[in-house]
């Protein structure tokens, strides 16, 4: 089992299609939103990521999900809205996915199993860290807030690489 995107394809949240392949180069936090989360407010700790990072390489990658507690029922256009509004959001915002279940995206079927600890996705807000050869370095559950010593730390080893 390959534990690299980079021959996944998605939809951007305009309905673009992207190749993951485009980010070669690049470190990518990988992270399943809502907004309707106890952990929406994380919006913000990320945004603050990609303003310090984002010149240095760091491309945040958020895929709205309603696959938890039904935290995300909004449209594309409202999720786009509701974060530049609430939080200010410049990071890219993809097509509303499936984490898990029957209707699993690729993405996330691959970022589950491609390190420890695998398994479904338990919630909104969970970190996957890929270097940038796309492969996925590391995984973080939702409770480590993006201003984390530890998600720091693997984000700039990644990017000094």
């Amino acid at each position: 089992m390959s534990n690299t995107i980079s021959d996944i394809a998605v939809k951007t949240i305009n309905g673009e299609d992207k190749q993951l392949k485009d980010y070669t180069g690049k470190v990518l936090l990988i992270v399943n939103v809502a907004s309707y989360c106890g952990y929406t407010s994380q919006y913000e700790g990320l945004e603050k990521l990609n303003q310090k990072y984002r010149e240095q390489g760091l491309r945040i990658l958020g895929f709205p999900c309603n696959d938890f507690g039904a935290q995300e029922p909004g449209s594309n256009e409202e999720i786009v809205q509701f974060c530049t509004s609430k939080y200010s959001v410049t990071f890219e915002l993809f097509d509303k996915i499936h984490a898990k279940g029957p209707q699993q995206h690729p993405l996330y079927e691959r970022l589950t199993k491609a390190v420890e600890p695998t398994g479904t996705i338990a919630w909104n807000f969970e970190k996957f860290l890929v270097n940038k050869k796309g492969e996925v370095t590391a995984r973080f559950n939702s409770s480590v807030q993006p201003n984390s010593p530890e998600l720091i730390a693997i984000i700039e080893k990644e990017l000094a690489k």
